[in-house]
């Protein structure tokens, strides 16, 4: 017995972190903002619906962007795609920043969890708000515009992608911000002005050239133009171009986005 009691002791050996914690992490994601749909979902859908019949009714008949388009069939995708991008970004910034101001964020830190498993959870649930919000609203369309779909697998990666590289920079928004007043600053300063000049309510070629070439600028148009490519057929640039934007822009953002999550940003220092 007195052997036993001199064996040393062995020395703690930390688990190996679960290969599916990502999952938990992305179902907490998902409910947060899915037990509150009405706010988080609903609502949306109803601002997009009023920029609809607002814009619908007071330039229908008076405006033709694409030969035998009316106005409303061109504005729907629009709408839908805008839906998309700013509730993507909304949800993952909104979950770090209010992480952070609650002080929950901390028992997520003591986890064995990745980056990877961080990025995965947090963009996934982004893109899974973006796209039923988007759902939505191209539902409701439905009852102002004929459906269309010249070619629907330009739509299903233009969404995907679209939403994809919002939740990235929200999760990267929410890195950065400290307080609600922040990641206020980032939305109302960056991505409400981009989205709205990128082609939403009008064609960039009704614009004068200077305000055509800054246009081209914005990745945010790449997105939307190809999106609505995907309904009729036609767009502003080739679809290609506006694929490799896209995909560049959601990779860039990615990399920097994983690089500061392994680093720990504004996470643990």
């Amino acid at each position: 017995m007195n052997d036993a009691l001199a064996t040393p002791a062995q020395p703690l050996q930390a688990l190996p972190a679960p290969d599916d914690g990502w999952k938990m992490l992305l179902r907490k994601e998902v409910l947060r903002f899915w037990r509150v749909a009405f706010q988080t979902i609903a609502a949306p859908v109803l601002t997009a619906v009023l920029y609809l019949m607002i814009f619908g009714h007071v330039l229908e008949g008076r405006v033709q962007v694409y030969p035998g388009v009316s106005y409303v069939a061109f504005l729907a995708p629009g709408l839908v795609m805008m839906s998309v991008l700013q509730n993507a970004f909304a949800n993952s910034a909104s979950s770090l920043v209010q992480s952070k101001i609650m002080g929950n964020l901390v028992f997520q830190l003591l986890t064995p969890l990745s980056a990877w498993s961080w990025f995965v959870a947090y963009v996934g649930a982004a893109v899974a708000r973006g796209l039923l919000v988007g759902l939505g609203v191209y539902l409701v369309t439905l009852l102002y515009a004929p459906p269309r779909a010249a070619a629907p697998l330009w739509v299903l990666a233009f969404a995907l992608l679209g939403a994809g590289m919002m939740a990235v920079l929200g999760v990267l928004a929410g890195l950065w911000a400290d307080k609600f007043d922040q990641m206020a600053m980032f939305q109302n300063f960056i991505v409400m002005p981009m989205t709205f000049l990128a082609g939403v309510f009008y064609s960039i070629h009704t614009l004068p050239g200077v305000w055509q070439g800054l246009s081209h600028l914005n990745p945010f148009f790449y997105m939307i133009d190809g999106f609505r490519h995907g309904f009729f057929g036609v767009s502003d640039v080739s679809p290609w171009l506006s694929l490799a934007v896209a995909g560049g822009s959601f990779a860039l953002l990615s990399a920097l986005t994983l690089h500061l999550l392994k680093t720990g940003y504004k996470l643990r220092n």
